[in-house]
């Protein structure tokens, strides 16, 4: 009950910061099926601004996939974690490469998942997104019947810039892709390619500089 008023509070909290915006395409989220929701990665607060977009029927069966050696440092992280967010947490140290992709591919029987690909934040403002790491096609591979969904956060690096504690109340949107499948034959290169292009795609503002 306390961890269902937690979730109520933070999705308020973020709204009213984040004024966010999503598209329809990512309100009306479909709570059939499993998927990936990839996007870039700017902040420590982007999974929480597309988790609170999803209606919450989709929301309570999507995991956000994050690093277990920060989000178990502390008894409100790992409630958060745990309680709140239903975190996927995985080893990013581990001996076995494979190990996150056996993990991620067995949640996805029973839940979605959001992930960002890049890895890390993104620290230079003026790359708009890191190549994505290798982790992605495997996941894909290991399920390919699974959508993967591109979603473009956008602002948010504004709103809880690298150092900052307190967020800043600033504007943000979220664009939603084409859902994207692994191709049969498709090469590490060519499937990670198309999903950075599928992501890119819809960054609106580097849109407007062209």
């Amino acid at each position: 009950m306390f961890a269902r008023l937690i979730d109520f509070l933070l999705c308020r909290f973020a709204s009213f910061i984040t004024g966010v915006r999503p598209q329809p395409a990512i309100a009306e989220q479909s709570s059939e099926g499993h998927r990936v929701y990839f996007a870039n990665h700017n902040s420590h607060g982007d999974f929480i601004l597309l988790w609170i977009s999803l209606p919450y029927e989709v929301r309570k069966q999507t995991r956000p996939v994050a690093g277990k050696d920060y989000w178990t440092k502390g008894a409100i992280r790992r409630f958060l974690a745990y309680k709140v967010f239903n975190m996927l947490l995985i080893e990013r140290n581990s001996q076995d490469p494979k190990a996150a992709i056996r993990q991620m591919s067995e949640a996805l029987v029973n839940d979605s998942l959001i992930i960002f690909p890049e890895g890390t934040r993104k620290m230079d403002d003026d790359l708009p997104l890191q190549p994505f790491k290798s982790g992605l096609f495997y996941l894909a591979k290991e399920n390919p019947d699974c959508e993967f969904v591109p979603v473009w956060i956008s602002n948010m690096n504004n709103v809880l810039p690298k150092g900052f504690i307190l967020p800043i109340p600033l504007l943000c949107d979220l664009y939603v892709g084409e859902p994207l499948k692994i191709g049969t034959e498709e090469t590490k290169e060519v499937f990670l390619t198309r999903a950075q292009s599928a992501l890119l795609n819809l960054n609106v503002s580097e849109k407007g500089k062209s």
